[in-house]
């Protein structure tokens, strides 16, 4: 009888494990250089940023997580629930792979697995160039402020407008482009939260109806909609 007792509970550990590592979401990775910690897979839920699944690890530098995940969406992995040392990326449905260094375990994280991640590479990688530009325009506004040069800082101020407006209408021209993705919502609440409200409806209309069903699809016609009520 206790052999039998025991034989059902480890059947039960099985079980659990396995079933634990068939989530929608499965994540593996390695860090290199953690001997010893707590990895913790985390979502926003609501406004509130939750654990969804962890792991502790003590001599090895591989880990899996795993989570039930509907749409995709952005997820977080941080190392002992340091808020401020956090890998984010867009998760899907699948098996994905995040490496890192402990040294850089967030400038130095690579995923790959996500095609929803890939695009927003993809887009981040381009949307880096006006950011460069426009750290240019902060140190040339420096130096005109410096030497009073009112005239170079009036330039430099419609420089900055005209590079904001590009900027705007580049990343509602990508949304628009790939709006069958929910990297498109994701972008249009994280990107254009202040734009001209045209823009933002240009893109929710031209979402496909699996996305606009998406977390954040459905977060982005809310965004719209409090909008415009505020605005009557």
């Amino acid at each position: 009888m206790k052999k039998l007792l025991s034989y059902l509970i480890i059947g039960l550990f099985l079980f659990s494990c396995t079933t634990k590592k068939e989530g929608s979401l499965i994540v593996k990775g390695n860090i290199a250089g953690l001997k010893k910690g707590t990895l913790y897979l985390q979502k926003y839920v609501d406004t509130l940023l939750v654990a969804v699944d962890s792991v502790q690890l003590n001599g090895n530098e591989n880990f899996i997580l795993t989570d039930e995940i509907e749409h995709p969406e952005i997820y977080f992995i941080s190392l002992d629930k340091i808020t401020d040392e956090r890998i984010s990326f867009f998760a899907e449905k699948g098996e994905i792979t995040v490496t890192s260094k402990l040294s850089k375990f967030t400038l130095g994280a690579k995923i790959t697995g996500s095609k929803t991640q890939d695009l927003l590479e993809e887009y981040k990688a381009m949307i880096q160039k006006f950011n460069g530009k426009q750290l240019d325009l902060i140190k040339e506004n420096f130096e005109a402020s410096k030497n009073n040069d009112t005239a170079k800082l009036a330039e430099i101020d419609a420089q900055n407008n005209n590079l904001l407006k590009r900027k705007y209408y580049f990343t509602t021209n990508f949304a628009v482009s790939h709006g069958e993705s929910e990297v498109a919502p994701y972008i249009a609440l994280t990107e254009l939260y202040n734009a001209n409200i045209k823009l933002l409806d240009t893109i929710n209309n031209s979402l496909s109806n699996k996305v606009k069903k998406s977390k954040y699809g459905l977060e982005l016609n809310e965004f719209i909609k409090n909008i415009k009520e505020t605005e009557q």
